[in-house]
């Protein structure tokens, strides 16, 4: 058995000169990082996991610099933190950047084979699928449409908070904004305003997914031994995804056979939408592949994707918003006092009353310039997703004198860029009163990048201007309808903590009452 161990053990160390020996030439310009083990990379995978990437990152970044190469497996991984060179590549290079990393076993399944716009390459595919969302569901006209759905949501949302203020005295919002925010998605991608189980059942499908598919890292490692080494994990992930098809196609199938019957539906005129993203999918066609039209598979990841996008990141940011609200009262005064200013002009031009009168109106957002500001300040302090979703590059690219191979996986540090003392000063401080200052801060990064919460460039997330509304918004109408505040003795701990997105390690507790602005 020594003779043998010998023999593995020499095995090893010759395939990892070979292995370092092969690449040495081609990797001497990579940017800078720590030493790499054959196939496992990094050291660090001995006793951390690929969640603890940011906080490896930090430590390390002030020894290698702003633009870093840490080693998952075989693969080179690079890491951005600086904003000029993250301008450089996503705004000055930006086709060269704009591709996605070659999808693993488990993404693959997950995006029909990158049929979703997220990991769909760079090329006719992800352009026809982007710009089918951008007309069709994010058009200016279209979020009008959607109006409606927004107003039964923040319904919804403040007729849950008082039932839960009156039965346990105060309100932990997180799981309510969720829930809100996914019964809005919901109605807007299926066109359907379905009874809560429903919803619950939908919800409880996608989030088992969500939660678990950290699980599935570990077969990036080694994707072509993954599924079958880590059998158990392949498995659950085929269970999770058969269940998502499970709640989803059906209504696919329910949409598709009331656009065959000519789009009519007998309700009431609340229940059903007589537009919704299913609907653009289904008329949608592939030209480059004989006009065909999509799978029910590739719908299933799109409608996936859509719920997902517009739910976690705009729930997770508005719990960052409300709990800084909290914490400063004097944020939340001067919020009031924007409100109170429209509701005086509301009255002195003699508005007529009308459904939902007394909501703030989404064209009054344009003169609360202080909202804006803490929704901003809070995209910055704290952005729901500390990297934007990797890039790859489409052809061997330069950053900073730097080589990137062709294919290479390229991340930006979002979080790292916002607390950026060489680009904001006091940085960890909360100050909305730096956008009224600077109002020409471009979330969007065309100009310059200072902070990219939605990433930048040709990958930009397309759901911006929706995501910024429905911030804007709800956070303006409970702030109107309720007083926040902790309870008694108690403080709001701005603590992170990494689940889907990076949410607040202590959630959100708040005491309710009923505002009164006349």
């Amino acid at each position: 058995m020594e003779v043998y161990s010998l023999i593995f053990l020499s095995f090893f160390i010759a395939a990892g000169l070979a292995f370092f020996l092969s690449r040495k030439e081609k990797e001497k310009k990579l940017p800078p990082g720590p030493v790499a083990l054959p196939i496992l990379g990094n050291y660090y995978w001995l006793t951390r996991s690929l969640r603890d990437i940011e906080s490896i990152l930090k430590e390390i970044k002030s020894h290698y610099g702003p633009i870093i190469t840490l080693r998952i497996g075989s693969r080179p991984v690079i890491f951005v933190a600086d904003h000029a060179l993250a301008h450089e590549t996503l705004i000055g290079k930006g086709a060269t950047f704009a591709d996605r990393p070659a999808a693993t076993k488990s993404g693959r399944l997950l995006a029909a084979s990158h049929q979703n716009i997220n990991n769909a390459r760079h090329g006719p595919l992800w352009r026809l699928l982007r710009r089918n969302l951008m007309s069709e569901i994010l058009h200016p006209s279209r979020v009008k449409y959607f109006g409606e759905a927004r107003n039964w949501v923040l319904e919804l949302l403040i007729h849950k908070f008082t039932l839960e203020t009156q039965t346990s005295g105060s309100v932990r919002v997180m799981e309510s904004f969720q829930f809100s925010m996914f019964c809005l998605l919901v109605l807007m991608c299926f066109g359907q305003r379905l009874d809560e189980p429903v919803i619950r059942e939908i919800e409880k499908a996608q989030r088992d997914m969500l939660l678990n598919f950290s699980r599935f890292n570990i077969i990036a490692f080694s994707p072509r031994m993954g599924k079958w080494v880590f059998r158990k994990r392949w498995l659950l992930l085929l269970e999770l995804r058969k269940r998502q098809a499970e709640v989803l196609l059906p209504l696919i199938r329910a949409r598709q056979e009331t656009q065959m019957k000519g789009g009519q539906e007998e309700n009431d005129g609340k229940n059903y939408l007589m537009f919704s993203y299913v609907d653009s999918l289904l008329s949608l066609e592939i030209p480059a592949e004989g006009a065909r039209k999509l799978t029910e598979g590739e719908m299933l990841s799109l409608c996936s994707e859509f719920l997902i996008a517009g739910t976690d990141n705009t729930s997770t940011a508005m719990q960052w918003i409300m709990a800084n609200i909290v914490k400063y009262p004097q944020v939340q005064e001067k919020i009031v006092e924007e409100i109170e200013r429209i509701v005086r002009e509301r009255k002195s031009h003699g508005g007529e009353e009308e459904n939902h009168a007394d909501f703030i109106k989404e064209e009054e957002l344009q003169k609360m310039k202080y909202l804006k500001a803490v929704v901003m300040e809070a995209l910055r302090r704290h952005p729901p997703m500390h990297f934007v979703l990797p890039h790859a590059v489409k052809e061997e690219a330069d950053i900073n004198g730097y080589i990137i191979p062709k294919g290479t996986s390229v991340n930006f540090m979002v979080a790292e860029m916002g607390m950026d003392e060489k680009v904001w000063k006091d940085p960890k401080e909360f100050k909305p009163e730096r956008f009224l200052e600077d109002e020409e801060v471009d979330i969007t990064g065309t100009r310059e990048i200072k902070m990219m919460p939605f990433g930048a460039g040709r990958r930009i997330c397309p759901g911006l201007g929706l995501a910024m509304l429905h911030l804007e918004w709800f956070v303006a109408n409970l702030v109107k309808e309720f007083e926040w505040k902790v309870k008694d003795g108690e403080e709001v701990d701005l603590s992170e903590k990494l689940e889907v997105t990076i949410v607040m390690k202590n959630p959100l507790n708040v005491v309710l009452r009923r505002r009164k602005i006349t």
